[in-house]
């Protein structure tokens, strides 16, 4: 415990009296070898003295007046522009809102086209593959099975295709055809398949003329219902590492195009029937099916057997995000199968769950989805109870697993509540299986017909063709036939997409006019952000969107609530608020202004902000017309002048299209320098913006350099370098040795210390950041710097703006001995060692001839150990403070010096994690009896061709042929995502000097702990430990992996964030046929097909586990 006494104010209670007291005892007291810990008034006068130290070297050296000087003497060489929040975000929502209005156009062209080719169609019943000419995408594609042997590539008749490398698609394309890709569970010649690649081929003009008329359009793809998929231009699929499963019905873009937005309970018979491989069916059923939802969907799982109970703490619907669905998908696991089955109970559950009204819900296609192995009850007392006549909730029934019971009575509960009754007799069936209900959602929207023809942006997502980060334009395609009854056709057939890169959008908004803390950013309508400078996933998977809210990619304050609400609602406005920011390397937080302002991008669903702090609301645009001037300033760029004028860094910046860039500064600066020595800073192909102020800082620094830093002595203040930051991408080091150690990054907007120093005053210390592991075995050779910086601040005709940073590099270890008598009472005409004490004359200690007793430490805002004079924490600098003294970080945490901030990273990568072994049944391929060989029929039948369904499953789930017991949705080991918990330290709103002890005993401690004024520094000085019993609870500061439900997603979800679905529902029409709602067969291959992969099928489970006799009889 450690009682505090700050100076200037009185203990409001006895007991706190008492123990101010006795620390002014303990202060007084002299220690046995005649030294007393020092007065407060002593300590005072050496933070004064390293204060007025600090202050006259950045006087000295750092330049800032002078730099001001310059500024003011090359007024005419420069203008003040102004940023006008309100103006620049009404042009970028419209420059955005313009680029999408023409992807739509191209959009609406397709689908229009589409839905006319399939009406002129004549189906052929009799069509070969023969017949069709196409490029199939996979038939180059090499895939490795997962024991890494190559496996066979499958005959196609594909066209041979030519491709060139194209810069926009960053891969090889040919512009002159489309690629078909099907997925390999997918018989490609089946007549279904065959006719639905007949029609689609008239695509391909279309595709080709909407490139003609914008040329900037990405990927047209058509992805049908059948699961092929139609995309130009063409280039070879890519190959992932075992057999491809990609099937475009799962993919984000299409299941949002394809219906409306659903509210969904699932509900899972775990009775004691339900055993062994069937239970593991229905947890990857489960799995599956949860990924046929998006974040406009609602859900919750439940299990049931006498009784149904939710399998995960989610007591009512929630949204279908990421976090919730991995909530369930980890919870299914642990599904046990015992007791009977009562399908009363689920049911009940289900639709208690639907009707409840006093939660957020998608409120539109309303389902239940029963996994069962079969039963005989058609609880249809609960249909009349709760769903009849009016049929609002849809019914869809899976029976699962080989099994002989009865499957009437599920087919009458889908066929009695407009839904759907399948079959799940393996693993292969269930992708499909999980999926098709969604042909059964489209029908309203079908019947609906242009009122449902609405076009959908996407949420963020990671493109399957190596585009990056994207976002789609949706727009579904309906069936236009008619029948000889003359009704309507009430299928979808697929849905129509074009992308959009995420870096075209970025091109459109404005950068370095905003300053280096300045930024745009775009939410939609659930709060997701689609533009942010946080927007930084760290795992490449296509499967997920990529959902940050932008209450996770900044810190949330009720400021931003209160933004984002306005955001989604379609309102414009402006806000100027406080709030707490991280620095880029997450290691700090700060207290800042902003002013945000935002306003919607119309004809979309996407909103549109801006932010800007108060220094960011002017900035400089050089005006170098004087071409003489800009060949003198350029030659300082030129690394002969480094020698002299230092060394020089640019920022990595596209200053012209022909210019390479590289993320080697000499070798970029060697690029810029030949570009430049082609054209001038005025050519049309460069950012004269960009060049124009590249070239005027690298003169302005360069003054500097004539004016300060050449008539200093660095080594007379210990100083290892001094440099200069501009917002215009110039780094200056001087002198150019010191380029050699210089860490920081070359465009200063993406360093740490320019833009801290920008929204701090006075000078900023940075030490290099040492983690907890870090044991210093590099210091013997290397010579440590750390970082002092200040932002240069210019007034022009009342216009305030920040255009640069200077600063100087410390020499650690010199800096340690100044600081230690600096921090002492010896004055410049001592010695040390002249002082003697004894214990009839008393004196106190200090930091350079006690550092034996007493740690004397400069800690920074973040809790980062800056300076110690103690030589054994020389190596620790850049540590947080409590890897170096936990019991001392702990009494400056709970003396308030020091307040924490914790928030989770969501776009983190991690090594997976291990599985449970909970609910499985050893795994096997289910192998068919003799009787079953010697049946033709059963060859053509759908249980066969699930067969090589359960095979392609087998080689991409290698578990499945694994016979030891392992999770239900084991997949293969990679990188996940995954949370991370993040911890900073800033300093709270104390600013008191505080003269604390830390009681523990015989172990009690003296400390005194004092802000620098003008500084990011807390000076502190302390007895050292006496003894080690002095327990606290060591404070953390490094970056960890969340804990599991951490954060709490059962607390979440009874408190959700704001948000707003699609405005239009279609999930009833009264002339819908429900009449088709069930079967169980799938498309049925050849014999000789089936034969072959039969054969390869037994042979493949046979050697990798050699099945019991008993097993084939």
């Amino acid at each position: 415990m450690a009682m505090a006494a700050p100076t200037g104010s009185a203990a409001p209670v006895a007991p706190a009296l008492c123990g101010h007291l006795a620390l002014l005892l303990l202060l007084a007291a002299p220690a046995a070898h005649g030294y007393s810990f020092p007065q407060q008034h002593t300590m005072q006068y050496w933070a004064r003295r390293l204060e007025q130290e600090i202050d006259g070297v950045m006087r000295i050296f750092g330049g800032v007046q002078q730099l001001r000087g310059i500024y003011n003497e090359n007024r005419n060489l420069f203008e003040v522009k102004e940023n006008v929040p309100r103006k620049l975000v009404e042009k970028v929502a419209g420059d955005i809102e313009s680029l999408l209005a023409k992807k739509v156009r191209a959009l609406k062209r397709l689908a229009n086209a589409a839905e006319k080719f399939q009406k002129a169609h004549h189906w052929q019943d009799n069509i070969r593959e023969d017949d069709i000419e196409y490029y199939d995408s996979k038939a180059d594609t090499e895939y490795d099975d997962p024991d890494g042997e190559e496996i066979e590539k499958e005959k196609s008749n594909s066209l041979k295709l030519e491709f060139t490398d194209d810069d926009n698609f960053k891969t090889k394309v040919n512009y002159s055809y489309a690629a078909v890709q099907i997925p390999t569970d997918i018989y490609k010649g089946s007549t279904v398949i065959l006719n639905e690649l007949n029609w689609t081929q008239a695509l391909e003009d279309v595709f080709i003329e909407n490139r003609k008329e914008d040329p900037s359009l990405l990927w047209q793809v058509f992805g049908s219902a059948t699961g092929v998929t139609r995309y130009y231009p063409a280039t070879p699929w890519r190959a992932p590492n075992k057999i491809d499963l990609y099937d475009v019905r799962r993919r984000p873009w299409y299941i949002q195009g394809a219906s409306s937005p659903k509210d969904m309970v699932i509900i899972v018979d775990v009775s004691g029937s339900v055993s062994g491989l069937t239970l593991k069916l229905m947890k990857t059923s489960v799995y599956e099916m949860l990924d046929t939802l998006s974040d406009d969907d609602y859900v919750n799982v439940a299990s049931f057997n006498e009784k149904a109970k939710p399998v995960s703490c989610f007591k009512h619907l929630v949204q279908a995000n990421i976090r919730n669905k991995k909530v369930f998908k980890e919870d299914v696991q642990g599904m046990v199968a015992k007791g009977t089955t009562d399908y009363k109970a689920g049911f009940e559950y289900a639709f208690d769950q639907l009707q409840n009204s006093n939660i957020t819900r998608a409120n539109c296609n309303k389902m239940i989805m029963m996994f069962t192995d079969g039963g005989e009850d058609r609880v249809q007392d609960v249909f009349e109870k709760y769903n009849w006549p009016n049929k609002t909730v849809r019914v869809f029934t899976f029976s699962v697993g080989q099994h002989n019971y009865d499957v009437t009575p599920l087919q009458w509960m889908a066929c009695a509540n407009k839904g759907y009754y399948f079959e799940i007799p393996s693993i292969g069936a269930i992708r499909i299986n999980t999926q098709e209900y969604l042909d059964v959602l489209g029908r309203p929207m079908v019947l609906a017909g242009n009122r449902a023809k609405q076009v959908q942006w996407t949420n963020v997502y990671q493109d399957a063709l190596g585009l990056g980060l994207v976002v789609t334009g949706t727009l579904p395609v309906f069936n236009l036939t008619e029948d000889n009854s003359d009704r309507k056709n009430q299928l979808i057939l697929g849905v129509m997409g074009i992308d959009v890169a995420l870096n075209d959008i970025k091109r459109l908004t404005p950068r370095y006019n905003l300053g280096a803390n300045g930024y745009v950013f775009a939410i939609d309508l659930n709060g997701y952000v689609l533009l942010h400078p946080n927007l930084q996933p760290q795992i490449i998977n296509f499967r997920e969107p990529v959902t940050l809210d932008f209450l996770d990619a900044e810190l949330e304050d009720e400021n931003k609530e209160e933004i984002r609400r306005s955001m989604i609602d379609g309102n414009d406005g402006q806000r100027f608020i406080k709030t707490l920011i991280k620095s880029l390397d997450e290691q700090y937080i700060d207290e800042v202004f902003r002013t945000y302002t935002w306003a919607p991008i119309k004809s979309t669903n996407y909103s549109l902000g801006l932010v800007l702090p108060p220094y960011s609301t002017y900035y400089i645009q050089a005006n170098l017309s004087d071409q003489i001037l800009q060949v003198k300033y350029f030659e300082y760029l030129l690394p002969n002048s480094f020698e002299s004028e230092g060394h020089v860094f640019i920022a990595p910046r596209e200053y012209c299209k022909d210019l390479d860039l590289s993320d080697n500064n000499t070798e970029f600066l060697e690029n810029f320098i030949a570009l430049m020595e082609k054209v001038t800073p005025d050519s049309k192909q460069c950012d004269n913006f960009l060049l124009h102020n590249l070239i005027l800082d690298t003169g302005i620094t360069q003054q500097l350099v004539e004016r300060v830093w050449k008539d200093q002595d660095l080594n007379t203040y210990s100083l290892l370098a001094v440099f200069a930051a501009t917002d215009g991408g110039i780094t200056r080091v001087f002198p150019n040795k010191a380029a050699d150690d210089w860490e920081e990054e070359p465009e200063p907007f993406n360093a740490s210390f320019y833009r801290r120093s920008l929204d701090n005053k006075g000078y900023i210390f940075k030490p290099p950041y040492r983690d907890a592991g870090y044991r210093g075995l590099d210091l013997e050779n290397n010579t440590i710097g750390i970082l002092v910086s200040t932002a240069v601040e210019l007034s022009i005709g009342g216009k305030t703006l920040k255009p640069a940073v200077v600063g100087v590099k410390l020499d650690l270890e010199a800096w340690a001995e100044k600081f230690k008598v600096l921090a002492s009472n010896r004055t410049d005409r001592d010695q040390l060692g002249a002082r003697r004490c004894d214990p009839s004359t008393s004196c106190e200690m200090d930091c350079e001839a006690n550092n034996k007793d007493l740690i004397c430490v400069l800690i920074d805002d973040g809790g980062f150990l800056v300076l110690s004079n103690q030589e054994d924490h020389w190596y620790q600098v850049g540590k947080f403070f409590s890897e170096v003294d936990a019991n001392l970080m702990s009494a400056l945490y709970n003396n308030s010096f020091y307040a924490r901030k914790e928030s989770y990273d969501f776009q983190s990568v991690c090594a997976p994690e291990a599985q449970s072994n909970t609910g499985a049944a050893p795994r096997g391929v289910f192998v068919p009896t003799v009787a079953d060989l010697l049946n033709l029929a059963w060859w053509t039948s759908a249980a066969a061709w699930s067969l090589f369904q359960q095979f392609l499953y087998g080689l991409t789930y290698s578990s499945w042929f694994q016979t030891e017991e392992v999770a239900g949705d084991s997949m293969e080991a990679r990188e996940t995502s995954c949370i991370m918990k993040q911890t900073q330290y800033y300093f709270s709103t104390v600013n008191a000097t505080y003269n604390a002890i830390i009681d523990c005993g015989n172990c009690s401690r003296l400390f005194h702990a004092q802000r620098l004024a003008n500084t990011n520094l807390l000076f502190v000085v302390a007895d050292k430990p006496l003894c080690s019993q002095c327990e606290s609870i060591k404070l953390l500061q490094a970056e960890v992996r969340a804990p599991p439900r951490d954060p709490n997603q059962c607390e979440l979800v009874d408190r959700p964030r704001y948000r707003k679905g699609p405005h239009i529902c279609f999930d009833y029409n009264a002339t819908e046929d429900t009449s088709d709602c069930g079967r169980g067969a799938s498309f049925a291959p050849s014999l000789g097909v089936l034969l072959s992969l039969q054969l390869l099928l037994l042979y493949s489970s046979a050697s990798r586990h050699p099945l019991p006799l008993a097993a084939c009889l």
